[in-house]
């Protein structure tokens, strides 16, 4: 890791300084306002993810001056630090800033894993994270909210009472109000049960749900569909592409001649083409688990509301493929095809089924009523007879983020990757050049979104692990245009039988051997 602000390799980096500040305000030196750790640092994590409420990371350290007992460290301190990738124009969006001085620094919470290696050397984990992580514990939010959803998370994200945040929160418009009251939760419970009734505002859409959480650029309160599209529903870039090649190609040989370069703009372009480079990549989730998204309603789930205020009750059948064009994706074509999967027919027609059409492979029976606050709506702060539909679309949506494809890839860090940034993957076709024409993969390769990253600095070199998601495919499975039957062949006629009928039937079978006999023959 150089000092300067010039790049020397893809994954260079700057941490200037890493103070960890004691419980009061000190270094070991009680004149210091903290203690820079930098230098005993042998490993250094981020942890941000659209699933989780706040950042978090961990320090491992090596300890030869016995500071966890100078300073002294208990889990109360602070961690002051920015870490940059050194790029020529540095702006808040990309750097990685846990400045004190700018409100951001992290606090300490636990000290795991001391082990003394000789008479000389300590090492433990230092694990930390943002103020709101340790805020949400220690408050609690009882209060009634009145009005559209995100202003209600902005109240509880901004109170003093709540948590107190002074960062950035990026929040997407609701288009649902309503009147919603918070029995005694810790505000990130609070913003989560918001967070299930509320509605996007996107042209077109009728999606369902939003997701609150923290990177190290700010928090964010909105859907999986804005990281998908803008409001006018137009597609977002990607922030960054990437592509697999292997170890030993040079990535400027196949797009631009050496000759024609200069040594510094060679180097400089093979720095900027080595950051697109993936080091490694894995499926990390079998790619699309179809027993499993159909146990938990991704393709069809039956929602029985029981409406409490009239006695009445209501059935609704979410449908994937019928409901496909009413949300915003990655791609355009859905994860899976419609084609007939079996002998069943649709009700009153002779087509057979699809996936979709088994709306009780998952069936939930919940609740509601209007007037419950004095207003007229049910659980989603619209007509109660909507609440049904939209929770199938809401379950729906969380599945097709949790259960579809999944990839983690380790690349050269950029500190201004984050949470929720959408970016392209080239994945070439297994095939060779020659047959495939040195196409990608049809299906696998294309948009993706961050869900999680892992920044890691160690041996000198700035490293993230993402985890991105697919709720799509790029260029779609086709469909069938046949019945099951055809596909299949006619439909055997299965039979049964009586074991103790069958047993007491004549039979060829070689008689038992007795004890001390050799059926085999051997001497």
């Amino acid at each position: 890791m150089a000092t300067t602000n010039q790049l020397d390799f893809a994954g260079d980096y700057h941490l200037p300084y890493l103070h960890l500040i004691n419980h009061m305000g000190e270094g070991v030196d009680s004149a210091t306002h903290g203690e820079n750790i930098v230098h005993l640092m042998i490993e250094f994590n981020i942890y941000e993810s659209v699933f989780d409420s706040s950042v978090t990371g961990s320090i491992v350290i090596v300890d030869t001056q016995n500071l966890i007992s100078k300073l002294p460290i208990q889990g109360t301190e602070r961690l002051s630090f920015i870490l940059t990738t050194k790029l020529d124009s540095e702006t808040e969006d990309t750097i990685i800033d846990c400045r004190e001085s700018h409100g951001k620094e992290m606090h300490v919470f636990a000290v795991t894993d001391k082990k003394q290696l000789n008479d000389h050397t300590l090492t433990y984990t230092i694990h930390f994270a943002s103020r709101e992580f340790v805020r949400n514990i220690r408050t609690r939010v009882s209060e009634s909210f009145t009005g559209r959803m995100d202003q209600m998370v902005n109240k509880i994200f901004t109170d003093p009472d709540y948590l107190d945040s002074h960062k950035t929160l990026n929040f997407q418009q609701t288009r649902n109000q309503d009147k919603i009251v918070i029995p005694n939760l810790n505000p990130f419970s609070a913003i989560r049960m918001i967070c299930k009734r509320s509605l996007p505002e996107i042209q077109g859409t009728k999606g369902v749900g939003y997701m609150f959480y923290e990177t190290t650029k700010g928090f964010h309160f909105r859907s999986w569909e804005s990281l998908c599209v803008d409001k006018g529903g137009h597609e977002r870039d990607a922030v960054q592409n990437f592509r697999y090649v292997q170890g030993n190609q040079d990535p400027i040989t196949s797009k631009m001649d050496k000759d024609y370069l200069s040594a510094g703009q060679l180097r400089t372009d093979r720095i900027i083409e080595n950051y697109k480079n993936v080091r490694e990549y894995k499926f990390i989730n079998n790619f699309h688990d179809v027993a499993a998204n159909t146990a938990v309603g991704t393709y069809g789930h039956r929602v029985i509301t029981h409406n409490i205020y009239d006695k009445s009750y209501k059935t609704d059948d979410y449908h994937y493929h019928n409901r496909w064009h009413e949300t915003n994706h990655l791609e355009e074509n859905p994860a899976i095809t419609n084609s007939p999967v079996d002998y069943d027919t649709l009700e009153g027609t002779p087509f057979q089924k699809g996936v979709s059409d088994y709306p009780e492979a998952r069936v939930t029976v919940q609740s509601t009523t209007q007037f419950a606050h004095g207003e007229g709506t049910g659980n989603y702060g619209e007509p109660v007879e909507n609440d049904g539909i939209l929770e199938g679309a809401r379950t729906a949506q969380m599945n097709k983020i949790i259960r579809g494809t999944q990839l983690e890839m380790t690349v050269n860090g950029q500190a201004r990757l984050q949470a929720g940034d959408m970016i392209e993957f080239d994945l070439q076709s297994v095939e060779n050049k020659q047959n495939s024409g040195g196409h990608l993969d049809p299906q696998y390769s294309g948009r993706y979104i961050i869900t999680a990253i892992r920044h890691r600095v160690a041996n000198d070199k700035f490293l993230q692990i993402l985890t991105c998601v697919k709720d799509s495919s790029k260029t779609g499975f086709g469909y069938a245009n046949k019945s099951f039957t055809e596909i299949a062949g006619l439909k055997a006629i299965g039979s049964s039988q009586d074991i103790d009928e069958r047993d007491s039937q004549p039979s060829h079978k070689t008689p038992r051997i007795s004890k001390g006999g050799n059926p085999f023959g051997y001497s």
